[in-house]
């Protein structure tokens, strides 16, 4: 297994919009292990293959605290099952040291398949229900900063534009 690099905002990649994944082999099945590796060590909850300049409906979720849940989800599709929605504070590790209130609804019904291509379908809600549309927008090439203001949006990409120019 190995790290991948993470792509940052306001990096264009990231603004991608992922293709379904056709074929269910051995290469994706390792591309899903590198993304879980990758999201744990970060250290974050959900990683899209966006976020690594990957652009195929990819996600690897692991709510929780023990970091012994781990979800593939590929090819998602969901449904909003509650007019109800949640505002939960979200940060991302394509936007590393922010975490901004975006509210969403907060009960869905996903629809994926897994690394073997096996369709399943669960119920979600709260941090899992947050978690899986946070991640579906970056297949869409969406980010959360996309729910803020402009001048929130603005004052976080140069805040990001400074620290990537340090580092270079």
């Amino acid at each position: 297994m190995s790290l991948l690099p993470i792509l940052e905002f306001p990096d264009p990649r990231l603004r991608t919009i992922a293709e379904p994944v056709t074929e269910f082999n051995d290469e994706l099945r390792q591309l899903v292990k590198d993304m879980f590796e990758t999201m744990y060590d970060a250290p974050g909850i959900g990683l899209a293959a966006t976020q690594i300049n990957v652009h195929q409906r990819i996600i690897t979720i692991d709510t929780s605290e023990e970091k012994n849940s781990p979800l593939v989800v590929i090819n998602p599709q969901i449904e909003v099952l509650a007019d109800e929605t949640e505002r939960m504070q979200e940060g991302c590790l394509s936007v590393p040291g922010f975490y901004e209130d975006v509210e969403r609804p907060n009960k869905i019904r996903l629809t994926a398949q897994n690394e073997f291509g096996e369709e399943y379908t669960l119920e979600a809600d709260d941090l899992l229900a947050v978690c899986i549309q946070h991640e579906i927008d970056h297949l869409e090439g969406k980010l959360f900063v996309d729910y803020l203001s402009p001048l929130k949006r603005n004052r976080i990409r140069s805040k990001l534009d400074k620290l990537h120019k340090q580092k270079a």
